[in-house]
């Protein structure tokens, strides 16, 4: 039978894979040392919750089924289940669940698979892999949190071999006290929630259709445009406050989202300059977000749009006597990898971990090798003893199709050990008690391609 490929899953090549592992070590490393601690949750939520949060999310959900029917015993068959389309909303009903045994402010990571049944198309896929870190707390959360977001995440781009992440910032306060201030949502609130998702398309259909579209909601003209000035707004430091000013808008619920902005950028300033950038067209579409909100490009490929998002939620976890509102950004990884990949941006330096391969001199030898490689790896070096005892000649070139740079020789008697750099063809007597490769060829590296010479 043909195996045929689903689009929308992605599977990695042992090269791509070893990238992407890269990538989530650096992640997770940089996560726990800004104290997150790990959870991950079950795969799958009632259709019910998954519905009440996260907009459009009525059009992604998976649903699961069983082939076989549910057992009368089993009470769970009445409960529609799908799969999560993110990993915020578990979260939200973990923290619901445990709220009693969980230390706030609770801060935890998760790296996780996520689902969504959407078309499939370059970076976007319809199971994929997120890193989220939240910070959620009871009953208030100290604003000083919506700076720490991105933060972490400056220091995570900054580790990895992807050129400059910019990380643009808003307050959804700011366009919400806005609109209150030129008319919009004054008498039916869901008239900001509508401006924001029109506003939201900025970046993909531009602002003329943007106009258009804010005056068939019924903005007039002159909202339209004030609307798109807002957006227009970017700055790499505090002055976006003065322009926003400058448009002679006036509420409170606009200074208190300047405030906070201001206080982001500034933490932005002091300990990641140049890392954000506060971008007032940023608007999130999801409904759940109530304060500062995030968006993250690459420069030199902003077309690819956003890898890294997130925000203030007030209201996501809530069992209606006690409110836990939080703070979280997301990376989406298998998005930036893969676009990274299909353009040949990174790649590792081998397709293996080993970096010895133990030669085979014959097979009633093989326990001779196989001690070889034991010596080596109790030293945390990665190696595989040869699958055949097939000539020298032909083991260096396995170990050379592999991608590893050393082929070890097994000694006997009086004959000593030897190991080549199949490179370099240099070769020399080693001891597998103390011999160690180079410590850039311990390890796959990740990087940017090498140009052929």
């Amino acid at each position: 039978m043909k195996v045929t490929k689903l689009s929308g899953f992605p599977e990695y090549l042992p090269v791509e894979r070893i990238v992407e592992q890269h990538f989530l070590d650096v992640i997770r490393e940089t996560f726990e040392l800004h104290g997150f601690t790990s959870l991950e949750t079950r795969a799958v939520e009632p259709v019910e919750r998954l519905l009440g949060k996260g907009g459009d999310a009525d059009k992604e959900i998976y649903g699961v089924t069983r082939l076989a029917e549910e057992s009368v015993e089993n009470p769970s068959r009445d409960v529609a289940l799908g799969l999560h389309f993110d990993l915020t909303v578990p979260f939200a009903r973990f923290v619901l669940e445990n709220a009693g045994r969980l230390t706030f402010p609770y801060r935890r990571y998760q790296i996780q698979k996520v689902w969504r049944g959407e078309r499939p198309q370059e970076g976007r896929y319809r199971e994929f892999t997120q890193a989220d870190i939240d910070v959620v707390d009871v009953g208030k959360l100290s604003a000083h949190f919506e700076a720490e977001m991105p933060l972490v995440i400056a220091e995570v781009f900054a580790k990895l071999p992807i050129g400059r992440m910019t990380i643009q910032v808003n307050n959804r306060k700011i366009p919400e006290g806005f609109y209150r201030g030129i008319g919009i949502g004054v008498e039916d609130p869901a008239e900001i929630q509508g401006t924001l998702r029109i506003v939201d398309k900025l970046d993909k259909i531009g602002p003329a259709k943007v106009a258009t579209l804010l005056q068939e909601a019924g903005r007039t003209a002159q909202q339209a445009e004030q609307c798109l000035a807002l957006a227009a707004i970017r700055t790499e430091d505090l002055s976006f406050v003065d322009e926003v000013r400058a448009l002679g808008v006036e509420h409170p619920t606009l200074d208190e989202g300047l405030d906070a902005l201001a206080a982001v950028i500034r933490a932005g300033l002091e300990n990641a300059p140049g890392a954000m950038v506060a971008d007032l067209k940023i608007a999130r579409g999801l409904d759940y977000y109530t304060g500062t909100v995030y968006e993250t490009q690459l420069e030199g490929h902003e077309s690819w749009g956003s890898f890294c998002s997130g925000g203030r939620y007030d209201a996501l976890a809530s069992d209606g006597r006690t409110t836990y509102p939080g703070v979280g950004i997301s990376i989406g990884v298998s998005r930036l990898l893969g676009l990274l990949l299909s353009q040949g941006l990174v790649t590792a330096s081998r397709a293996t971990p080993a970096a010895v391969l133990v030669a085979v001199v014959e097979e009633e030898s093989r326990p001779h090798s196989d001690a070889v490689a034991r010596a080596l790896r109790a030293r945390g070096i990665p190696c595989e003893v040869a699958p055949t005892a097939a000539k020298f000649g032909k083991q260096i070139r396995y170990a050379d199709r592999r991608g590893i740079p050393f082929v070890w020789f097994p000694g006997s008697g009086d004959v000593a050990h030897q190991v080549k750099d199949i490179r370099s063809g240099e070769q020399v007597d080693a001891d597998p008690a103390t011999w160690s490769p180079p410590a850039e060829d311990l390890r796959p590296t990740v990087g940017a391609p090498v140009p052929s010479p």
